[in-house]
């Protein structure tokens, strides 16, 4: 398994992913221009040639950043390509002297276990709302906020 920067060549496979799990309003829809403009906050889980997972940071504030779109092939869940991706995706917000990371997830136990603590929506920025309006499930959201406070960062 290769966890690395995405690449313009990996766009198409990143918005099949994520747009995969976006079809059962599990997450939300990525265009391929969307992608482009975050390319370089995005990291891609790799086997055999085949981008199985990805996911990139969203930057909310100097001290912030969400992960957004985290996405892993459905055949290969459960073999920890989502957790390599977080610790990744988090090793580099800390190398970029970020102090928190969050996320909004229907998954909060998988984030927990990763060092993620369940917090109030409401006290994470409201940056991270700039996306909601975009969501089929704005006005009964269901999603748990989680925060992961980086103290060496």
């Amino acid at each position: 398994m290769d966890i690395r920067p995405a690449s313009e060549a990996d766009i198409e496979a990143i918005c099949d992913l994520v747009n995969h799990f976006a079809d059962q309003n599990l997450m939300l829809h990525r265009t391929p221009a969307q992608v482009r403009m975050a390319l370089g906050d995005f990291l891609v889980a790799e086997e055999d040639g085949r981008v199985v997972g990805c996911g990139y940071l969203a930057y909310l504030g100097p001290d912030l950043v969400e992960i957004r779109s985290l996405a892993v092939d459905p055949s290969m869940q459960g073999k920890g390509v989502g957790g390599m991706l977080v610790e990744r995706l988090v090793a580099t917000a800390r190398a970029r002297g970020v102090k928190q990371v969050c996320a909004l997830t229907l998954a909060p136990d998988f984030f927990t276990k990763l060092g993620f603590a369940r917090v109030d929506r409401w006290s994470i920025s409201p940056k991270i709302w700039s996306e909601c309006v975009y969501c089929p499930k704005f006005h009964a959201c269901d999603e748990i906020a989680v925060l992961r406070v980086l103290d060496d960062a």
